[in-house]
């Protein structure tokens, strides 16, 4: 039999029958995933498919950073560092993949957009629960988000979860503890349904670490990924900022915020201000 030229062959073991066996789009659900893209426009502008798929797939990608992060302040309260900072590097790579999709979203002109965006209600990216949750776990927590979430009660006990049980740095914090720095009490005891605040005088315990690293490289390497981590979160809070302002301007959002005023103001938020300030005291 001729073989046809730029024709691969199938190996003779592929499998090809599927009748009684597990296929490719049966584990992963493509029939469901696929069909899950459904534009409401009317007429369906051709653009709403890629404002749907962004939103989407970020969602999947919060989906896993949430469950590695649980994970970190799981293994941080068990006191397997190693695990925990496995668990951060994961979520670093998936934050750089997030923060470079806003580059697919900026392809959407304004004029593109408007065309569709009257279409989305009151739908809003504020709205998304496994955001809120990822920056509740990371400490920047907030009560008054919770309202938002009535009218889904499984994601208000998700979020109810989260805001009662300590932060990745409460966790990292209490594991300092038990290494026998010096972290103060009070963090130790803290309502942590609460933001953190700053705390002065954790900066010296930081600045130790720092500054005697080889002796203390678990948490002086931990100290670094946590940075890392806010770095990455604060890269996503700009573009996703820049690309709003590229898209709507000054717009209000569709949920009823200021739209880019509002997030903006995110910018300021800090998840670990303390290690950040300890890089003014090293060295002097």
């Amino acid at each position: 039999m001729a073989i046809e030229k730029n024709t691969r062959q199938l190996d003779e073991g592929i499998v090809q029958d599927f009748s009684s066996r597990m296929s490719y789009a049966s584990y992963l659900q493509l029939p469901v995933l696929l069909s899950a893209q459904q534009p409401v426009s009317q007429p369906v502008h051709h653009d709403e498919l890629l404002f749907i798929i962004q939103h989407q797939t970020t969602e999947l990608w919060l989906k896993l950073v949430l469950h590695e992060l649980r994970s970190a302040a799981g293994w941080l309260r068990s006191d397997d560092l190693g695990a925990a900072l496995k668990a951060i590097a994961r979520v670093k790579h998936i934050q750089k993949t997030l923060t470079e999709q806003w580059s697919v979203l900026a392809t959407l002109t304004p004029t593109e957009y408007a065309q569709f965006r009257g279409f989305l209600g009151s739908s809003s990216g504020f709205q998304s629960s496994q955001y809120r949750a990822v920056e509740f776990i990371l400490g920047n927590k907030n009560s008054k988000m919770l309202p938002v979430f009535d009218s889904d009660p499984e994601a208000r006990a998700m979020l109810e979860e989260i805001l009662h049980a300590p932060s990745l740095y409460d966790e990292f914090l209490a594991y300092l503890h038990r290494r026998g720095f010096a972290v103060p009490a009070a963090l130790l005891e803290r309502d942590v349904t609460q933001a953190h605040q700053f705390e002065p005088a954790l900066v010296p315990v930081f600045k130790h670490i720092y500054e005697h690293a080889k002796e203390n490289w678990g948490a002086y390497e931990a100290c670094e990924e946590l940075v890392d981590l806010e770095d990455n979160f604060q890269l996503w809070r700009f573009r996703h900022l820049r690309t709003v302002q590229r898209t709507i301007g000054m717009k209000r959002g569709t949920g009823g915020s200021t739209g880019a005023a509002f997030l903006k103001k995110a910018l300021e938020l800090t998840f670990f201000p303390e290690l950040f300030a300890v890089r003014t005291e090293i060295g002097t």
